[in-house]
């Protein structure tokens, strides 16, 4: 089993309408359409599909799949059981290859989440952030990736934005996170949560990509 290394938290799809509801045409996706593009997420991501599955992902296609001319919100299926079906096999695939301490969740999008349980082998800091009550600034910098440039620098940042770089190593940029999530550690026990400090010898190491 492979695991994804280059991700991010919140949504991975366009978000759709639930089964029952309203469409929003231009808006939001049909369920279909929803259907349709986490079937093309995993394939996106690595799922490899026999012949006979492409062919049928090419129908789809062809008979959902928005483009400059065609509005999204709009299309549907006479019989999308088999959709619906490869649509749950392809989210079963998502959901084995999540980081440690994340998971797929499907609501009106698939969503790549922070697993809330305290408990669990691996706690991300994403989760720590998410449940603490109180100000932590460090929080920003200590839930950081680290990534390469194009031009070779590398920076510790989230999926949209850069919080420190660039740095000409990537251990100069990853012992930047891991010293924001010392600071981390200190600010949740002044903030009276020492439980969610205590998570941190099961916190993910830093991820570099």
């Amino acid at each position: 089993m492979t695991v994804l290394t280059r991700w991010h938290v919140g949504p991975w799809t366009t978000r759709g309408t639930l089964p029952g509801r309203p469409l929003e045409p231009g808006r939001k996706r049909t369920p279909d359409e929803l259907n349709f593009d986490v079937v093309g997420l995993a394939r996106i991501l690595g799922r490899r599909l026999s012949g006979r599955d492409e062919l049928q992902v090419r129908l789809w296609q062809n008979e959902l799949r928005p483009t400059h001319t065609r509005q999204c919100g709009v299309h549907t299926l006479a019989d999308p059981s088999l959709l619906q079906e490869t649509a749950g096999e392809a989210l079963a695939w998502l959901a084995e290859r999540a980081p440690a301490g994340y998971e797929f969740v499907r609501t009106d999008a698939v969503e790549l989440r922070p697993v809330l349980d305290l408990r669990a082998p691996v706690v991300a800091v994403d989760a720590v952030v998410q449940l603490a009550d109180c100000a932590l600034p460090a929080a920003r910098l200590a839930a950081s990736h680290v990534r390469r440039s194009a031009a070779g620098d590398w920076y510790a940042g989230d999926a949209v934005c850069n919080w420190s770089g660039p740095h000409e190593t990537v251990e100069a940029a990853v012992d930047v996170v891991r010293g924001a999530r010392v600071e981390l550690v200190e600010q949740l026990i002044a903030g009276g949560r020492r439980d969610l400090a205590d998570t941190a010898s099961r916190w993910p190491d830093v991820p570099v990509y």
